[in-house]
């Protein structure tokens, strides 16, 4: 069960039933304070606190209640039934519309509601505040690669160089970079995130520089770029290394001069940009195999971060399990929900190929599915995927080529993520674009993500 909240104070403000409904929570063993006139009940609010307010459908005694207690809930009264005074009542923050005449059954009901309501407030914002796993708001860890990380993130935020994050498919990389922006000088400007995988080839460089009316067909107005956009700002290059090679000299230009031109036009446009990139893939790799170029590259990677895989920090992830069970209770109005010492051996013990995302996506199936307040584990439904250690020998077919087994490879394993492109492309170590790529040359189509 999450924590139980008692509600022990109530106002009750109304000019009819003041004392019908005063003597009935009196009964129920609360302490109430009865008043008749908005001023008078105002004046109450100033100077003591209560838990709940009962009252005749007032409105601006409503605004008002906001703004001196915001975690006092009210149950507003009236004797106009209809549907739109109730929808204008919760929309304007009363937590329950009463007709009038209601019974006092219902009036009870309505107080265990509230009860119930506020329990799981007050047991989210204790979750939240005796957390200690978190040494910055938007970082949770407890291995001491990620403390190291997290720890140099403020003086990283603080210079204008470049900063280049690297690592696996949901480990986390974003959420890096947006906190080295939040951290930084230029958090109140924009905040701008391209992702280079994500957007087809013909579309890159007006995305990246914007183009002119009548640049090319289907260009009726002029259209600013993500450059601009991102001016005095930061502008994030996700998956960069998905841009194709024939876009990088332009892009290695607006980079190191903070100029470039829209596409059509002539003439240079300049921005203040501060860029930081991320890659999934093994960057030296990339510069040898001619994918990236180097000189890019060595411009990007001014300041390097690498986000090791959840697999390799065993120690974030019940700390992170927790947090998104917080998370998602919270969202899903769940009470807190506990992790046996089963389920967490079995969290401890799997693969964890999709890394932090994967984990996340787990945790929320979890909580809506609404199993009971303990998760154990059977509750857990970790995928498919098997560790490396389990495969046996002699599995793989004789005879089948290379190319034969890695499209099977391929086609089952999207078929196992029901057509998830992004996950699929992380289980196999992949780009979502390498992986799209693959099932055109296969005639397949995935479904988007």
């Amino acid at each position: 069960m999450g924590i139980r909240f008692v509600i022990e104070k109530v106002l009750v403000v109304d000019e009819e039933r003041t004392r019908l409904i005063a003597d009935r929570l009196k009964r129920l063993g609360k302490e109430v304070v009865s008043v008749e006139k908005r001023g008078e009940a105002l004046d109450r609010l100033r100077e003591e606190t209560f838990d709940l307010v009962v009252s005749d459908a007032k409105f601006d005694l409503l605004n008002e209640i906001k703004v001196i207690h915001p975690q006092c809930l009210m149950i507003l009264t009236s004797e106009q039934g209809s549907a739109e005074a109730a929808v204008e009542a919760m929309r304007a923050g009363a937590f329950y519309y009463l007709t009038k005449p209601f019974t006092f059954d219902l009036l009870e009901s309505v107080l265990e509601k509230a009860e119930e309501h506020l329990g799981l407030v007050k047991e989210n914002l204790s979750f939240r505040e005796e957390s200690a796993l978190t040494i910055h708001p938007h970082l949770i860890c407890e291995s001491l690669t990620m403390k190291r990380i997290v720890q140099d993130l403020e003086k990283i935020a603080k210079s204008q160089a470049s900063v280049f994050i690297t690592g696996e498919s949901g480990t986390g990389k974003e959420v890096i970079a947006g906190v080295i922006h939040q951290l930084s000088s230029r958090s109140a400007a924009p905040f701008v995130k391209v992702n280079c995988a994500a957007i087809p080839e013909t579309l890159l460089e007006s995305e990246f520089f914007g183009h002119e009316r009548g640049a090319f067909t289907g260009a009726v107005t002029r259209k600013i770029g993500r450059f601009e956009l991102a001016d005095r700002g930061t502008l994030l290059l996700d998956e960069v290394t998905e841009i194709p090679l024939s876009l990088q000299p332009k892009l290695l230009r607006g980079v190191q001069e903070q100029e470039f031109e829209r596409v059509g036009g002539t003439r240079p446009v300049k921005v203040d940009v501060r860029f930081l990139a991320t890659s999934n893939r093994n960057m030296l790799e990339a510069v040898e195999t001619k994918i990236f170029r180097e000189d890019l590259y060595y411009r990007l990677n001014v300041v390097p971060i690498h986000i090791p895989p959840l697999r390799e920090r065993m120690e974030d992830i019940l700390p992170l399990t927790e947090y998104f069970l917080g998370k998602f209770c919270a969202e899903n109005h769940k009470a807190r929900k506990k992790l046996t010492e089963r389920a967490k051996q079995k969290l401890l013990g799997y693969g964890w190929p999709g890394n932090v995302r994967e984990l996340g996506n787990i945790v929320e199936r979890t909580v809506v599915l609404d199993f009971d307040e303990t998760i154990d584990a059977e509750h857990l439904y970790l995928g498919a995927h098997t560790p490396k250690s389990s495969v046996e020998k002699g599995t793989l077919p004789v005879g089948i080529t290379l190319h034969e087994l890695e499209k099977r490879m391929i086609l089952e394993t999207i078929e196992a993520q029901q057509g998830n492109r992004t996950k699929t492309a992380a289980i196999l170590g992949i780009s979502v674009r390498t992986l799209r790529n693959k099932l055109h040359e296969y005639g397949c189509f995935a479904t988007d993500d």
